[in-house]
């Protein structure tokens, strides 16, 4: 089951490391005309990185694309992303990343001075229209020119930053914190992968600001 990483050191040695090397891939992705911003999920200094038992610990992290040459050619941003990161993380002495439906994840990751705490990125590609906020999806069909790349609408996202802005004021956050790990753990023992820790903090707020606005707090 999920649980909240409580260690502040590491979190933030981490952090800084993936902030580094996501910061690098952007950079990167100028030179083909993507430009983009990343994030960590929850917007990561509200303590909301999760582990899995003592698996690896799960760093989420969304790149969004602010502007390429064509939006909706999502093979090739799919691709060009892949390939740009695969290049960072040689720099950095890392493996090629995995390509799930949603992410794009790293092999795990240690620093020496700890090397029982492993940790890996994963990247979600996002992009945003009307407030709304879209990912992209690479559905595999077991064979590679057959797969379907499409984004694909965050469900109930609209004024997602707006509803967790209005919670925070109404000093409710810890409520979502909470929302946001049942969530996932629920999604866990349903074996269900189709909902990335992105998907889940967009639940929790709603869930949240839903319940607050019924009690006439927000």
């Amino acid at each position: 089951m999920y649980h909240y990483v409580k260690d502040k050191a590491f979190l933030k040695n981490a952090q800084n490391y993936c902030a580094e090397l996501l910061s690098d891939l952007t950079k990167e992705l100028l030179e083909a005309e993507i430009s983009s911003q990343f994030f960590l999920v929850g917007s990561g200094g509200r303590n909301m990185v999760s582990q899995n038992e003592n698996e690896s610990i799960d760093f989420d992290y969304n790149l969004n694309i602010q502007k390429c040459r064509d939006i909706n050619d999502c093979r090739t941003i799919k691709e060009t992303i892949k390939k740009t990161f695969n290049k960072v993380l040689k720099t950095y002495g890392l493996y090629d990343c995995d390509d799930s439906t949603s992410t794009l994840t790293t092999k795990p990751i240690y620093f020496k001075s700890v090397p029982d705490m492993l940790f890996s990125i994963d990247v979600c590609i996002v992009t945003t229209s009307d407030r709304k906020w879209y990912r992209l999806i690479h559905e595999k069909t077991g064979y590679v020119l057959n797969d379907k790349y499409f984004w694909n609408e965050a469900p109930h996202s609209h004024d997602i930053k707006e509803k967790a802005d209005c919670i925070k004021e109404s000093g409710n956050w810890e409520a979502v914190r909470q929302e946001y790990l049942r969530l996932k753990n629920t999604y866990l023992t349903r074996n269900d992968h189709n909902h990335p820790s992105f998907v889940c903090y967009i639940e929790a707020v709603n869930n949240l600001f839903n319940k607050l606005r019924q009690k006439h707090i927000v």
